[in-house]
C-alpha cells in the first residue's frame, strides 16, 4: 500500500483522491460516487474557470448530472478574506447544489468555509501545486484583521490532473514548493514544543508528512522545468501535508514560524510593486528566518543557560501589552495580538520548572532539531533552484522590518515555536543580534548582493 494511500485512510474527511494524467474527466463519476443525483456547482475564477473549470462543467453535462450557474469570481486579486466567503454562501443559500472547487488556495479555502456554513460538503479540482491547503482542516481566512484559520472540514474528495499542474501560470508551482519545504522548519518548532511539553507529537500524524519529505523536495529545478514526476512528487507532498492537518484536526502538523511572518505580513496588508506577493513566497523567507534563529540558538552555550536570570527577565502582563502596542498600534491587530499572547501567558515557576528542563535536555533536543533542519545555506540554493526569493528585499521587506517581525510574529499566534523558545530563555535579542550583525546572514545596511 502507497504511502498516500495510508494517508488517505488515515485522514477522517477527505474519503476519496484521484490523482494522475488527463483525470479531469472523473470528476463527474466521482461526484455520483459520493452524492448519487444531486445537482452540482462550479465554484472557481475567471482563470481558474478557463484552465480546467469550463472542462469540469462540459463533462458533468456530458455525464448527465444537473449543474446549477457556475459561481465565478470576477476579482483579478481574490483575496481569502471573509467577506467573500459570504458572497459565496449568500449563492449557495439560495440553492442546494453541492459546490465543486476548481483552483487553488484561495479558491479552495473560501469554498471549503462558505460550504461548511451552509452544511455541504465539497469537491476539490486543483489546478495548481501552489499550497497544502486542498486536503487541510481548517481555511486560512483573513477576518477582523487577523488571518484566522477557521474551524472547517476538508473535501470529501481531491481531483489532482498532472497535466492541469503542470501548466499553472508563473511561478505557482515554486509557491508550493516553498510551502512544502517549510514542512521542515514547522517539524522543528513541533519537536520544540513537544519537548517542552506544550503540544505533544502525534507519531501518525508525523509520519503522514515527515517520513517522505525529503524525497519530496529533493528535485526543486524539476518543479521549475515541470518536469512530471518532479511535479508529482510536489502535489503529493501538498497533499500529505493536507491529511496530516486533518488527521491531527490542526495546521501544527504543516505550520510554524515560518506560517506566522507569512501571517504577519498578510495581516499587515504588505505589497511589493502593487501586488502581494504569494504566501509561498513570504512563507520561503520565513523557513529562512526561522533557520537562521535556530542556527543562532546552537551558538550559546544553553545547557548552562541562567535559568533565574531569564525568570527574572520576563516581562510582566502591563509589558507586554505595552510591547503588543509598539509592535501593532491600537487597532485590530493589537487586540487579536493581545488575545494570543493572554493564550500563552505562564507563570514564573512554570517557566521556570520548563527553562530548568530544557537545560538539562538540551544536548539531546539540540541533536535533534540538527536532524531535522535543513542548513540555512543549502536551503537557500533548494530556494535559488525552484525561482523562490531568498533574501527578503525580494519580497519587499528590508532587513530592519524583517528583525522586527521575530518579534512581531511571535505575538500574533499562541502556537508554541523556537519564537517562543528564544524569547522565555531570554535571548531572542541576543539571537537577532546575530543574524543581523556585520557578520550575520543579514546583515544590516549592507550591499544586497543576490546570486541569481
Amino acid at each position: 500500500m502507497s504511502h498516500l494511500v495510508k494517508a488517505l485512510e488515515a485522514a477522517n474527511e477527505t474519503q476519496r483522491l484521484e490523482i494522475g494524467n488527463g483525470i479531469l474527466g472523473k470528476t463527474p463519476d466521482l461526484f455520483k460516487e459520493l452524492f448519487g443525483a444531486k445537482h452540482a456547482v462550479i465554484v472557481a475564477d475567471e482563470r481558474t474557470f478557463l484552465v480546467a473549470g469550463g472542462e469540469v462543467q462540459d463533462e458533468f453535462t456530458r455525464a448527465g448530472i444537473e449543474t446549477v450557474s457556475p459561481f465565478i469570481y470576477s476579482e483579478e486579486k481574490l483575496p481569502a478574506e471573509f467577506s467573500y466567503v459570504e458572497k459565496l454562501e449568500e449563492s449557495l443559500r439560495s440553492h442546494e447544489a453541492i459546490p465543486v472547487a476548481v483552483g487553488s488556495g484561495t479558491i479552495n479555502d473560501l469554498t471549503k468555509l462558505a460550504a461548511h456554513r451552509v452544511g455541504r460538503p465539497y469537491i476539490s479540482v486543483a489546478t495548481a501545486a501552489s499550497m497544502d491547503g486542498y486536503t487541510a482542516f481548517g481555511a486560512s481566512i483573513t477576518h477582523d484583521g487577523l488571518k484566522q484559520t477557521f474551524t472547517c472540514p476538508a473535501p470529501v474528495a481531491v481531483v489532482a490532473d498532472i497535466d492541469v499542474i503542470r501548466r499553472a501560470p508563473g511561478k505557482m508551482n515554486a509557491w508550493g514548493y516553498a510551502d512544502l519545504l517549510a514542512k521542515v522548519t514547522a517539524g522543528a518548532d513541533w519537536i520544540v514544543a513537544d519537548k517542552l511539553g506544550a503540544e505533544s507529537i502525534d507519531p501518525d500524524v508525523w509520519e503522514i508528512i515527515q517520513s517522505r519529505l525529503r524525497e519530496l523536495v529533493a528535485d526543486p529545478k524539476g518543479v521549475q522545468t515541470g518536469d512530471p514526476q518532479s511535479i508529482r512528487h510536489l502535489t503529493e507532498g501538498l497533499l500529505l501535508a493536507g491529511f496530516a492537518m486533518q488527521a491531527a484536526k490542526s495546521s501544527r502538523p504543516a505550520s510554524g514560524t515560518e506560517h506566522q511572518f507569512s501571517h504577519l505580513w498578510d495581516m499587515q496588508d504588505h505589497t511589493h510593486e502593487g501586488t502581494a506577493p504569494s504566501h509561498g513566497f513570504k512563507v520561503a523567507i520565513g523557513t529562512l528566518a526561522s533557520t537562521a534563529l535556530y542556527e543562532a540558538l546552537f551558538e550559546l552555550p544553553l545547557a548552562e543557560i541562567d535559568v533565574e536570570g531569564a525568570v527574572a527577565k520576563w516581562p510582566s502582563d502591563d509589558s507586554w501589552r505595552e510591547k503588543v502596542e509598539e509592535w501593532h498600534g491600537n487597532g485590530d491587530m493589537a487586540k487579536g495580538a493581545l488575545r494570543e499572547m493572554e493564550a500563552k501567558k505562564v507563570s514564573q515557576d512554570d517557566l521556570r520548572e520548563q527553562l530548568s528542563a530544557l537545560r538539562e535536555n538540551w544536548p539531546e533536543l539540540s541533536e535533534k532539531l540538527r536532524a531535522q533542519l535543513i542548513p540555512f545555506l543549502e536551503l537557500r540554493q533548494m530556494f535559488q533552484a525552484v525561482g523562490a526569493p531568498i533574501e527578503p528585499e525580494e519580497i519587499g521587506i528590508d532587513r530592519d522590518r524583517l528583525r522586527k517581525s521575530y518579534w512581531s510574529a511571535f505575538s500574533i499566534r499562541r502556537r508554541f515555536t523556537v519564537l517562543d523558545l528564544a524569547a522565555r530563555l531570554g535571548v531572542l535579542d541576543d539571537c537577532l543580534d546575530r543574524i543581523f550583525g556585520p557578520e550575520g546572514i543579514w546583515p544590516t545596511g549592507s550591499a544586497l548582493e543576490v546570486d541569481r
